[in-house]
């Protein structure tokens, strides 16, 4: 049976670093509540992020958040208008992505196209327009993985690895794609407001063969911590979508995951590299904590929340992207994702010689 290889990466984010933009506008929204805003500054240089990127330009001051206006307090968009900057925006961070991916490739061999979003929905869609733009043939086999969250990538590798060792000569274009910052809120609940500490437009797009070239794919398990649906939510609303990230969702990760270790690991105690999604940096501490890694293990982890933030389902591939430029040959990996449920997606890779 043909082996799936991620044979290599891209990632693209757009111009704009809006990280201290969307600070001074959380800072806004708490002005008079002196303990909240306290707890946002605290958590605010504590997130070990710097710099956040959008597709819409920060603001220099007045009274909206973005230069465009898109973002004018007190008048919100509703969520039509974040979906129509969705379909203008979101094809282009795709293609920049898949051009740098696919450059000096032959094209015509590209078989199937899976993409993964939870930030925005059009069809015609995303999928077709990396065929058109991109060049690739018109019989591509196409499907969307959508409203998965963070956890998406994961879940669309898991895919093309089905596919390659069903086809051994299928080539999978796997694209994560995210406009988080589409879905900016004005509101006075610090659990939302918190959570725009973190997230962040970005794309990644790997090839998936059977070449033994990159990282082999080697086993796949959910670890779902049960009784924690509320911990993660992420709901289509009327002001666009509505995403809570609860303060007890590190904790429930480090619980779910020093009980699943042997599960996760299938009894493995030689893992060189640490690809996690992340999420926060708690949530990287409680990874950290539960499988009593040394603080080096998650620096290409901690590397990209510092450069990035979270782009949700595309974070996890920018981590890839960094281990597999500096990864041995043999050396053994083990990536995850959290998201809904709440559940920890993980893979098993070995970095092929």
């Amino acid at each position: 049976m043909a082996e799936a290889h991620i044979n290599r990466i891209a990632t693209a984010v757009p111009p704009h670093d809006v990280h201290g933009t969307f600070l001074a506008f959380g800072r806004q929204m708490l002005q008079g509540d002196t303990r909240r805003l306290a707890l946002f500054n605290r958590m605010a240089d504590r997130s070990g992020i710097a710099h956040r990127y959008s597709f819409l330009e920060g603001s220099k001051g007045g009274e909206a958040v973005d230069a465009a206006g898109f973002y004018a307090k007190g008048t919100f968009p509703d969520t039509a208008a974040r979906m129509r900057l969705y379909e203008t925006h979101a094809p282009g961070l795709a293609v920049a992505a898949v051009e740098k991916l696919l450059a000096g490739e032959d094209r015509s061999r590209i078989t199937h196209v899976i993409v993964t979003s939870c930030t925005g929905f059009s069809a015609p869609g995303v999928d077709l327009d990396i065929v058109e733009r991109c060049g690739l043939p018109h019989s591509v086999e196409r499907t969307m993985v959508g409203f998965m969250g963070c956890y998406a990538a994961i879940n669309g590798l898991k895919l093309a690895r089905h596919i390659v060792r069903s086809e051994p000569k299928a080539r999978v274009l796997a694209v994560n794609l995210e406009l988080c910052t589409l879905h900016l809120h004005e509101t006075m609940d610090i659990e939302e407001i918190l959570s725009f500490l973190l997230f962040a437009d970005g794309c990644a797009a790997a090839l998936v063969t059977a070449d033994p070239v990159g990282a082999k794919l080697e086993s796949f398990h959910a670890a779902l911590v049960p009784q924690t649906r509320e911990l993660i939510r992420w709901h289509i609303r009327d002001q666009g979508f509505d995403m809570v990230l609860s303060g007890g969702v590190p904790g429930a990760i480090r619980a779910a995951l020093s009980t699943s270790r042997d599960d996760i690991l299938g009894g493995a105690n030689d893992i060189d590299l640490w690809a996690v999604h992340p999420g926060g940096r708690s949530v990287l501490d409680a990874v950290e904590q539960a499988f009593a890694l040394p603080e080096a293990a998650l620096t290409h982890s901690r590397g990209v929340l510092n450069d990035c933030g979270n782009m949700s389902s595309g974070t996890v591939m920018f981590v890839l992207d960094r281990i597999m430029r500096n990864a041995d040959a043999g050396q053994r990996g083990c990536a995850m994702s959290f998201g809904p449920g709440l559940v920890a997606e993980t893979m098993m890779f070995r970095m092929a010689a």
